[in-house]
């Protein structure tokens, strides 16, 4: 199972993907807000989703897992 985590502190946007969702290598999974920016984070590997652990308007830190795919 591979971990999608985030890559910076920032609130979560949205959320792009939804448990039993197919993604690609690559695909945008959760847009992040920090400082008035929007961030992508992307799925490292494809697969299925298994567990979206963030909803929109929480806040993550740097590191923190977003996503789990397997």
């Amino acid at each position: 199972m591979s971990e999608i985590v985030a890559s910076m502190a920032g609130n979560v946007w949205k959320v792009l993907v939804k448990v039993g969702d197919q993604v690609e290598e690559g695909q945008d999974v959760v847009i992040l807000e920090s400082m008035k920016m929007e961030i992508p984070i992307a799925a490292e590997s494809g697969g299925t989703v298994k567990e979206v652990k963030v909803n929109e308007g929480e806040f993550v830190n740097e590191g923190d897992i977003i996503v789990k795919v397997e």
